[in-house]
């Protein structure tokens, strides 16, 4: 297991369109948007050394973005970590008793952030095609 560097951080809002804005204001520039039904509405915003936030709003209140939403308000959702193989990371952790939670069908895994000091932990192999 190599974790190889930060890949991008989540955070959760309760309008996008304002965080949009916000964003905007700081100097950063707005690279993308997309709807997830998994996740929700969510844009992008990538820095020049390939770093990026990925804001997020939940569609449902129901969601995971919604639940903790509702329960830990606007900010760091999770920090995206770099690993060089998925599947050997997500071995090595579950083998180091890590309580390691499954993607959903995305190709990431998460630690459950009591395991990393109230912090959710996603380790995902960089992905090259997000921002084509």
């Amino acid at each position: 297991m190599a974790i190889t560097g930060i890949d991008h951080i989540v955070l959760r809002v309760n309008s996008l369109d304002d965080a949009i804005v916000s964003f905007t204001r700081l100097g950063m520039q707005l690279t993308k948007t997309l709807e997830n039904p998994l996740v929700g509405k969510i844009a992008f915003f990538r820095l020049a050394d390939g770093f990026f936030f990925e804001v997020v709003e939940p569609l449902s209140p129901d969601s995971p973005i919604g639940q903790a939403l509702a329960k830990r308000g606007e900010g760091i959702h999770t920090v995206a970590l770099k690993v060089d193989d998925l599947e050997t990371t997500k071995r090595d952790l579950v083998g180091a008793g890590a309580p390691v939670l499954d993607g959903g069908g995305l190709p990431v895994a998460f630690l459950h952030p009591k395991a990393a000091h109230g912090v959710m932990l996603q380790v995902m192999e960089p992905m090259t095609t997000l921002f084509d």
